[in-house]
């Protein structure tokens, strides 16, 4: 229209922000030049939102976490509780591009000195998780290009160590009795099991108590296990699922890792104590029945008393409150894990064999967390390093007598009356030895060398008369020996 002032300006146009499509229309702009500033400073914040400068923490680490789609449950929920309790509060109001190492330190300085949910200082275990999901986050930000670095990479966590079971020797029992300290993870003895073992032969869970212990089965593959993956005529079971919690939410899926779906043997006992289970089970859905209660059959072989599959949970409170009441050393539940392992190592089973029976993926974690060294196996260690040693020592003197002995010149015999002997003893037998005659080609070797060990050897057909050459005398010849001269 032609007149003046009518209508107004506009600007349309489209970005990809992270691979999500925004469009914008926006109007009301007075002139063209006005809508086409309007439109550069949009294009300008979009651009900066695809960099650093326009990412809070907060809002990245949201994205992250919409955007892991592919992990379990469970670490989920424990990505999320670090995000949402302790990583938003001190770290979501910085921009992405104001994260360095030096701040991070000093936040994590901050967050060391606050307490847990329970009152209590934060562990080096869970500085270290927190650690881990930031690292993880930005990860995820390099690969976008929003930033260079991960600053996450120099993050450090005074105290925490990796996690070695240690065994309940009879020291540190009474240490533990005495002072209330305990390892963060322990191992009981094969004497210390059995006590437990034989004090809770009655429980409802006696088999899952004997199968964790002795096989190293998880928590969620004991609470996951059904009839059906159990062959006790064959004495064996397959583990094909995990039921574990992620908070007060029951999840099941597959194993843990791929290397987790596998085959476990049973020795005869322990197929006695799944027959003996599988009775007392079958007998509780018989009363139940008879008493007109519900019972449903899941298949599960660790069931309640109406037959649903246990809580895993309940599991891990059901033993705390068994072994004190044994009055043992404490332990945890994901222990008798590390137990077994030490206890099939001791019987003779090698890395290799744990890692199978274990379900690890890598035989590096076997070897370094989940095979402790009892007692019994280093004295039997420290036994044989020394008959190893004590017996090179024997071989060695041995050797040194045997060449001594062949070095040792032979006795020359004694001459003169001969040795008196004891009245009783028989008078030892005198040999005399016939003498050869001079010329005899076979004529020993004297025992001792003369005196002139310079004068040449002649040969039989040289010996007889001396002969006497121009620069001896007749007086030369009858010399007494070892007064004759010398002849080189």
């Amino acid at each position: 229209m032609g007149e003046r002032g009518h209508g107004t300006w506009y600007f349309h146009c489209s970005t990809n922000l992270l691979g999500r499509p925004e469009r914008a229309r926006r109007s009301g702009y007075p002139s063209q030049a006005a809508a086409r500033r309007a439109r550069d400073e949009w294009l300008t914040t979009t651009e900066a939102d695809r960099t650093a400068q326009g990412w809070t923490v907060e809002r990245w680490l949201r994205y992250w976490l919409n955007n892991r789609t592919k992990i379990r449950p469970t670490t989920r929920f424990h990505y999320t509780r670090d995000v949402d309790n302790v990583l938003i509060p001190h770290l979501g109001h910085y921009r992405l591009a104001d994260l360095d190492a030096r701040l991070l330190r000093t936040v994590f300085a901050q967050i060391a000195a606050t307490t847990n949910s329970k009152s209590r200082p934060q562990s080096p275990s869970a500085m270290q998780h927190l650690r881990t999901t930031l690292r993880a986050a930005l990860n995820l930000a390099v690969r976008e290009g929003l930033i260079e670095c991960n600053p996450g990479r120099h993050i450090e966590v005074s105290g925490y160590q990796q996690p070695h079971a240690k065994v309940w020797t009879e020291a540190r029992v009474a240490q533990w009795e005495r002072t209330g300290d305990r390892p963060a993870v322990a191992v009981w003895t094969a004497d210390q099991l059995a006590d437990f073992l034989s004090g809770v032969t009655d429980d409802s869970l006696f088999a899952f108590w004997w199968l964790t212990a002795l096989r190293g089965l998880r928590r969620g593959e004991m609470c996951g296990l059904r009839w059906t993956d159990v062959d006790l005529d064959q004495g064996v079971l397959t583990i094909e699922r995990n039921r574990t919690t992620a908070g007060y939410t029951i999840v099941e899926g597959d194993p843990k890792t791929p290397a987790g779906r596998r085959a476990v043997a049973l020795d005869k006992r322990t197929v006695q104590v799944l027959r003996a289970h599988r009775r007392r089970q079958l007998d509780q859905r018989s009363e139940a029945a008879a008493d007109g209660k519900a019972w449903t059959d899941t298949g599960y072989v660790f069931v309640r008393a109406d037959g649903l599959p246990i809580n895993p949970n309940y599991a891990t409170t059901r033993f705390r409150t068994l072994v004190q009441r044994a009055g043992l050393p404490p332990v945890r539940l994901h222990d008798l894990r590390h137990g077994a392992a030490s206890l099939a190592h001791q019987a003779g089973a090698d890395l290799k064999t744990l890692q199978d029976l274990l379900g690890h993926s890598s035989i590096v974690t076997t070897a370094d967390t989940y095979t402790s060294v009892l007692p019994e196996v280093q004295q039997r260690c420290a036994d044989a390093t020394a008959h190893l040693v004590l017996a090179a020592a024997r071989r060695t003197r041995k050797k040194i007598k045997n060449k001594a002995r062949k070095n040792r010149p032979t006795p020359r015999p004694k001459t003169g009356a001969p040795t008196p002997t004891s009245p009783g003893a028989a008078p030892k037998r005198q040999v005399r030895t016939v003498g050869r005659e001079k010329n005899s080609p076979t004529e020993l070797a004297p025992t001792s060398h003369p005196r002139d060990t310079h004068r040449p050897r002649r040969t039989d057909k040289q010996r007889g008369l001396t002969a006497i050459t121009a620069v001896q005398t007749p007086f030369d010849l009858v010399r007494p020996k070892g007064l004759e001269p010398l002849t080189f």
